[in-house]
């Protein structure tokens, strides 16, 4: 009982800290632009990041599907803390490093979703390479 209350606060953490972020991405705000200004990607990347993160978030949201939101939530959050640590810095525009926080806050919970789900993560996986092995050798039909 502990560990399935402890992943839905993981959950709700990290949808949580993904959808609050949306508003900034997609209403063109200040920071969001000097962000991805920065980064070369100005609105398109902006626009992608936040349409990626939204679809990490629901599918983090979704019981069945926890595990695949937290993986992609995951990778996208790795790119978002390198961004800080390799090209914009820490803190932006004077915020204390709070979005870096937040990149990171949300890294860690996922990290934990993947954790609790990698029994079934990893059954997935073999199960796709099988079946693309199978493709690939053209005996699936």
């Amino acid at each position: 009982m502990k560990h399935r209350v402890a992943l839905l606060l993981l959950r709700l953490l990290s949808a949580g800290i993904l959808l609050q972020t949306l508003y900034f991405k997609f209403t063109g705000a200040p920071e969001s632009v000097f962000i991805f200004s920065s980064l070369g990607v100005e609105p398109w990347g902006r626009y992608l990041s936040g349409i990626t993160e939204l679809l990490a978030a629901t599918l983090i949201l979704i019981p069945s599907t926890q595990a695949f939101g937290a993986l992609l939530a995951f990778g996208i959050m790795v790119g978002a803390v390198l961004s800080h640590i390799f090209i914009l810095g820490i803190a932006i525009q004077g915020d204390g490093g709070l979005l870096f926080g937040l990149g990171l806050c949300v890294a860690i919970s996922c990290s934990a979703i993947i954790a609790f789900h990698r029994d079934e993560l990893t059954k997935f996986a073999q199960s796709f390479f099988v079946t693309l092995k199978g493709v690939q050798s053209g005996k699936a039909k």
